[in-house]
C-alpha cells in the first residue's frame, strides 16, 4: 500500500495537510479524516518505517524521530508550509518536524503525542513512568523469546485496555504482531528524543493539543507537560475517549480537527476571498 495522496499532482488553494499515524497502525487509520478534508485541502498520509507497505528501518544506527520525520521532507519541499496532524507516535514525529523545519509548518494538531523523554527525564522513578518502562521491557523480553503475539497483546493492552486484544480479528492480530519490532524501535526513539528546541518552534504556529479523559496515566501526565510548554496552544480533553480516540471515535476527533483548521485566521481570510469571487 502506498501512502495516501488525495490530490496527487495538484495544489490546493487551502494548502496541504499531512497526517501521521500511531505505532502499530498505518496511514489507513486516517481514511475518514482524509475523505472529510480532501475536498478542501491537498491531503497526504505517510506510513512510517515498518508500517503499511514501508519496509522496516534499515539504518546502521537505531531509529530516531528525525528518521521518520525525514519521510515527510519531500512533501515539504513540494508543497511548502503544511498543516501537520499526528496521533501518538505520529504526534511526536509532527512535533519533531516542527522543531526541524519550523518555517515549513502552518499549524500543528497532536492527539496525545507520546513524549516519553519528557516524562522520563525528571520523573523516571514515578509509578507512571515505571509502568511505561515495564511495558517496553516486557515487550522486549517477549520478542527476544520469539513471541511477537505476546508482545502485541502487551502493547495493545497498555494503550487500549485488556479487552482490546480479544476483540481483534485474527488478521488484525497477525499484522499487529508483525510490527512489534518496529514499535519497540519507536519506544527507543521516543525515549531518546529531548525535542530541546521545540518550545520556540511551537510558539511560532497555531497549535491544538488533544487528549482523552480516559487515557493512560503516562499520556495524562504528558498532557500536563504540554500545557506547561505551550501555554498559548489550545488544549482540549475529549470526554470518554482513550489514547486510541482517533481510531475508536474518528467522527468526534475528526470534527474537532476540521473545526480547528477552518478556524485558523488564514483559512477564514481565504474563505471570505473565495466567497467574494
Amino acid at each position: 500500500m502506498k501512502p495516501f495522496d488525495f490530490n496527487a499532482g495538484e495544489t490546493s488553494p487551502r494548502g496541504t495537510v499531512v497526517l501521521l499515524h500511531s505505532s502499530a497502525g498505518s496511514s489507513r487509520q486516517w481514511s475518514a479524516l482524509l475523505e472529510r478534508l480532501g475536498p478542501r485541502y491537498d491531503v497526504r498520509a505517510v506510513d512510517f518505517y515498518g508500517h503499511g507497505d514501508r519496509p522496516a528501518w534499515y539504518g546502521a544506527q537505531p531509529l530516531t524521530l528525525a528518521d521518520d520525520a525525514a519521510l515527510v521532507e519531500p512533501i515539504l519541499r513540494q508543497a511548502g508550509p503544511v498543516h501537520l496532524v499526528g496521533h501518538s507516535y505520529g504526534g511526536a514525529v509532527a512535533l519533531k518536524i516542527a522543531e526541524m523545519h519550523p518555517q515549513s509548518v502552518r499549524s500543528l494538531v497532536v492527539y496525545e503525542p507520546v513524549l516519553f523523554n519528557w516524562l522520563f527525564r525528571h520523573e523516571a522513578d514515578t509509578p507512571v513512568a515505571q509502568q511505561a518502562i515495564a511495558m517496553a521491557d516486557s515487550m522486549r523480553a517477549q520478542l527476544e523469546h520469539g513471541d511477537a503475539y505476546a508482545a502485541a497483546e502487551q502493547f495493545i493492552g497498555y494503550w487500549a485496555g485488556p479487552s482490546a486484544w480479544l476483540s481483534m480479528t485474527g488478521a488484525k492480530r497477525d499484522s499487529t504482531a508483525l510490527r512489534m519490532r518496529s514499535v519497540l524501535a519507536h519506544f527507543g526513539a521516543l525515549s531518546g528524543e529531548p525535542l530541546a528546541r521545540l518550545r520556540r518552534a511551537g510558539a511560532l504556529v497555531p497549535m491544538l493539543c488533544l487528549g482523552g479523559s480516559d487515557t493512560t496515566a503516562a499520556t495524562r501526565r504528558i498532557a500536563t507537560l504540554l500545557r506547561q510548554a505551550f501555554p498559548l496552544a489550545q488544549h482540549d480533553t475529549m470526554v470518554s475517549l482513550g489514547h486510541m480516540g482517533p481510531i475508536t471515535h474518528p467522527a468526534a476527533v475528526n470534527a474537532r480537527i476540521a473545526a480547528f483548521l477552518s478556524g485558523l485566521p488564514e483559512e477564514k481570510r481565504l474563505e471570505e476571498s473565495l466567497k467574494a469571487t
